[in-house]
C-alpha cells in the first residue's frame, strides 16, 4: 500500500512545548516526525517558532486555530500569522454548541467560515474542519450536523479533517466517511482510544460545560495508535485512496507514559505498517 507522509498534532506533545518548544521540537524531529501541525506559538513570536522549526528540519503543514481568532478585527492577524510560517491548511479544531447546525449562532459561523476562508486562499491556505463526535448528533431533516455542514458549505471554501477517533465513538466507520468525502479530505487525524462503557468525561480537556459534575459511568482513554481500538489499515487506506495529502498523530492525553513517549509509540506503529 502507498504512503502518506506523517505529521504530529504539537498539541499531543503541549506539555512539552509549553515548558521549551525549541528543546520539544528537536526531540519531535528525531522520533522520525518531519512534518508538525501547530496549534498556537508557544509564547514565542511567528518568527522565532518558524526559525525554530526550520532548525530542527520540521515543516508545518498545518493548524488548529479556534473559529473566535477567525472572527472581526482578529481575521487578517490570523491569516497573516499562520501565512508566515507557510503551512497549507487550516482547521476550526472545534465550535461551542451554540455555533453549531441547526443552533441559533450556525449564521454567525456559516459567516465568519465564508470570510475567513476568503481571506485563507488568497495566502495559499485551504480551510478545513475538525469534528468531534457531537457532529454527528441527527438533525430534524435526519442529516448528521456535519453533513449538513458540508453541505451548506461548498468544497471550495471548507475541506474536511476527519479525526478518525471521534468519528469510531460516533459510531460510524472511519474509512467509510473518509470515503465518502472523496476529493475533500486533505487531512487525516490518525487517533486510537479505548472505551468501555458510557462516559461523561471525554471532553474534560475542552472543558465542555455539559459534562462537569457528572459522574463517569464507564471508561474512556486515549491510547498510542495501535494499542487501542482503532483498525488503521483500512483507514490509511482509504485515505490514500480518497487523495488525502498528509495524515497526523493526535493524542488529546496519555496515562502511564508521557506525551512524548506516547508520540513516538504512534510513529513506531506507522513505521511498523510501512508508513
Amino acid at each position: 500500500m502507498a504512503s502518506l507522509p506523517v505529521a504530529l498534532t504539537l498539541y499531543t506533545v503541549r506539555d512539552f512545548m509549553e515548558q521549551d518548544a525549541a528543546g520539544t521540537l528537536k526531540k519531535v524531529k528525531a522520533m522520525g516526525y518531519d512534518y508538525v501541525e501547530l496549534g498556537g506559538f508557544y509564547g514565542m513570536t511567528k518568527e522565532d517558532f518558524k526559525a525554530a522549526l526550520d532548525a530542527n528540519g520540521l515543516k508545518a503543514v498545518s493548524a488548529h486555530v479556534g473559529i473566535h481568532d477567525m472572527m472581526g478585527g482578529k481575521a487578517q492577524a490570523t491569516a497573516d500569522d499562520y501565512a508566515y510560517i507557510g503551512l497549507q491548511f487550516m482547521a476550526i479544531p472545534y465550535m461551542p454548541d451554540e455555533l453549531r447546525p441547526g443552533r441559533p449562532g450556525f449564521a454567525e459561523a456559516e459567516a465568519t467560515i465564508r470570510s475567513f476562508a476568503k481571506l485563507c486562499k488568497e495566502k495559499g491556505i485551504t480551510l478545513m474542519y475538525h469534528n468531534h463526535d457531537f457532529e454527528y448528533e441527527v438533525m430534524p431533516d435526519g442529516r448528521f450536523q456535519i453533513d449538513y455542514l458540508y453541505d451548506v458549505i461548498p468544497a471550495d471554501i471548507l475541506q474536511t479533517q476527519f479525526d478518525t477517533c471521534w468519528v469510531k465513538v460516533a459510531g460510524q466507520d472511519p474509512a467509510a466517511y473518509i470515503r465518502k468525502y472523496a476529493g475533500r479530505c486533505p487531512v487525516v487525524h490518525l487517533k486510537d482510544f479505548f472505551k468501555e462503557g458510557a462516559t461523561a468525561d471525554m471532553y474534560e480537556l475542552l472543558g465542555d460545560e455539559d459534562t462537569k459534575g457528572i459522574k463517569p459511568k464507564g471508561f474512556f482513554e486515549f491510547r498510542p495508535l495501535g494499542s487501542g481500538m482503532q483498525n488503521f489499515p483500512p483507514i490509511l487506506e482509504a485515505a490514500v485512496e480518497s487523495g488525502a495529502k498528509w495524515v497526523v498523530v493526535e493524542q488529546d492525553s496519555s496515562n502511564d507514559r508521557t506525551s512524548l513517549e506516547a508520540a513516538q509509540m504512534s510513529r513506531e506503529y506507522l513505521k511498523s505498517l510501512g508508513w
